[in-house]
């Protein structure tokens, strides 16, 4: 008998490899935080004596969830301008209110926020950008998750930095600081084409290629936006970058719903990742990407909840069934992206894009423990025929049962076992407070300014 330390037992299995494979009663055998073994469940108990046994025999095994996009601290900003279209909605709500609020203090209650909210729904891996990234590595590492944190890069002054030269100056400092962490990494986030000059994308570039850093910025999101950059520039965002030099591997193209043929060949060619955010892009208005053609053109696609300021969830399960549905109904195709398709989006093609993908994004021997469980047996995950198509078809967060990162067991029968709930939902609650004056204050100025 060999010894391990951890056994997780479970009634299926969808490991996410090349045959799609469905594995009926298997278990994951863990050492060191690494994936050993995966086995059927009676050799698995021949084979190996384990310090922590977990059994779920009605619960089926993925890789853990990968959040390719989102911004943790907007969590805060839930359900505040909802209801208008993108341009409007930055320009009239959460401007104004990020120049009244963001601090430290705010981005990381924010931040403590989704972190609970999104390993209680299987993620194990998530992709941020925000003002204070700083303090985002910081929670990200305390709860124990893996992080991708990417430096804002603003021209103009905000409450995080002077200007582009800050920000960069900023970012290599994060970069240094978590070259060698097991669980945190870094990037740059250029918000979008709209707000950096041409010498700030050259200085961005340099800094890139130096730090060996990638770069996600904001993309052809919305087709009010992109006529905007036209008029303004006289290109089309992605051709600009090209000039600049930007569209290479290190290019994460955020959303990048409104590309024409010649776009997303030379996404592929280039090798531009892509991550699609669709119930954001729903809720914006600001269009369905077509995720075929990008696939069909051998781009690799992950998927992002965007904040909850715009989704309004941090529900990765849900995206993955958005993104199937919105797939079929725009190809008129009922087998454009099936279920395994979008748990791969999920999963090892959201590692993929982030270039974690040698690490995690799979249950594969050799990889990071990086797991979540969940539960087939509720009613409406039942009668199950097949576990992938129950998975992505009706699988809801709450079924989330179990979620392991390197190994460490953060969320056991549906507890979070290192993050404080009702703490961060009374600091939210109080951030609400503290949101809803100034915004009673700021429209009451503006009824004062009118008469």
């Amino acid at each position: 008998m060999q010894q391990c330390d951890t056994l997780i037992v479970a009634g299926w299995c969808l490991p996410v490899d090349n045959e799609d494979s469905t594995l009926r009663d298997h278990a994951v055998v863990i050492t060191d935080g690494c994936i050993v073994d995966v086995l059927p469940v009676a050799d698995a108990r021949q084979q190996y004596t384990a310090g922590a046994l977990v059994e779920r025999p009605d619960h089926v095994l993925i890789p853990g969830l990968v959040n390719a996009h989102t911004h943790a601290a907007m969590t805060l900003f839930r359900g505040f301008g909802d209801d208008l279209p993108l341009v409007r909605w930055l320009q009239e709500s959460i401007w104004p209110a990020e120049r009244r609020h963001v601090s430290a203090e705010m981005v990381r209650d924010g931040t403590r926020h989704a972190l609970a909210e999104m390993l209680s729904s299987g993620v194990t891996c998530f992709s941020d950008q925000y003002f204070f990234p700083e303090v985002v590595a910081e929670e990200a590492d305390k709860a124990h998750l893996r992080a991708v944190v990417a430096t804002p890069v603003f021209d103009t002054q905000t409450a995080w930095a002077d200007n582009a030269t800050d920000c960069l100056q900023k970012g290599a400092d994060l970069h240094d600081r978590y070259a060698d962490h097991a669980l945190v990494c870094t990037a740059f986030a250029p918000h979008s084409t709209s707000v950096l000059s041409d010498e700030t994308f050259a200085a961005l570039r340099v800094m890139c290629d130096q730090l060996d850093s990638s770069v996600q910025i904001h993309l052809h999101e919305s087709a009010i936006e992109l006529a905007s950059e036209v008029q303004k520039t006289g290109l089309r965002p992605l051709e600009r970058l090209r000039r600049l030099g930007m569209v290479n591997s290190t290019l994460l193209a955020i959303h990048a719903v409104h590309l024409d043929e010649a776009e997303i060949a030379l996404c592929a060619d280039n090798g531009v990742n892509i991550v699609h955010c669709p119930r954001s892009n729903l809720k914006l208005a600001s269009g369905i990407a077509n995720v075929t053609a990008y696939q069909k053109a051998g781009i690799t696609v992950g998927l992002g909840t965007d904040g909850a300021a715009s989704n309004n969830e941090l529900d990765l399960l849900g995206e993955m069934r958005s993104a199937a549905l919105l797939a079929k109904a725009a190809a008129a195709d009922a087998a454009a992206l099936p279920a395994p398709a979008a748990l791969r989006m999920a999963t090892l093609d959201g590692a993929r894009a982030l270039g974690l993908d040698d690490k995690i994004g799979s249950l594969q021997k050799g990889k990071w423990a990086d797991i979540a469980c969940i539960d087939l047996s509720t009613l409406n995950s039942q009668p199950l025929y097949d576990a992938a198509s129950q998975l992505v078809y009706t699988a809801q967060a709450t079924q989330v049962s179990d979620v392991w990162v390197a190994g460490r067991h953060l969320v056991n029968d549906g507890r979070l076992r290192y993050l404080d709930v009702a703490e961060i939902v009374s600091r939210s609650g109080e951030w609400r407070d503290r949101i809803t004056a100034t915004q009673a204050a700021r429209q009451e100025t503006t009824r004062a300014a009118r008469k």
